[in-house]
């Protein structure tokens, strides 16, 4: 199953709350009231911006390290002779800049304790 940006931002949305401050006696009655969670448009602009944060890091060119989780640089690639494979003709590929992403350690062991699902 793909994580996307909905079922990210639906995960958000659940897992984070805010705690009512209310009166004793109301919080005694009806516990459940306790909590109050984030709205969909709420939880969606938390993610956004946590994405454009990332982005705009990326962009200028710095590392973006979260920690427990992994690290994603900035690499460039020089120019280099390629083919086309419909033609055989070859090209030049330009050079450009692109994101890779390096896993932290404890995510590395946290995938590989876990036994494979689905027959992969």
């Amino acid at each position: 199953m793909t994580l996307t940006k909905g079922r990210l931002v639906e995960s958000v949305r659940q897992r984070v709350f805010f705690v009512r401050k209310e009166k004793p006696l109301q919080r005694s009655l009806f516990p459940e009231m306790e909590h109050v969670y984030l709205s969909r448009k709420r939880a969606a602009s938390i993610v956004d911006t946590v994405f454009e944060l990332i982005k705009g890091s990326l962009e200028k060119g710095d590392d973006v390290l979260i920690s427990g989780f992994g690290k994603f640089k900035v690499r460039f690639r020089w120019a280099k002779k390629g083919r086309n494979p419909q033609t055989g003709q070859s090209i030049i590929i330009p050079s450009r800049r692109t994101v890779t992403f390096h896993p932290s350690r404890k995510l590395r062991e946290e995938m590989n304790a876990e036994p494979p699902r689905g027959g992969r």
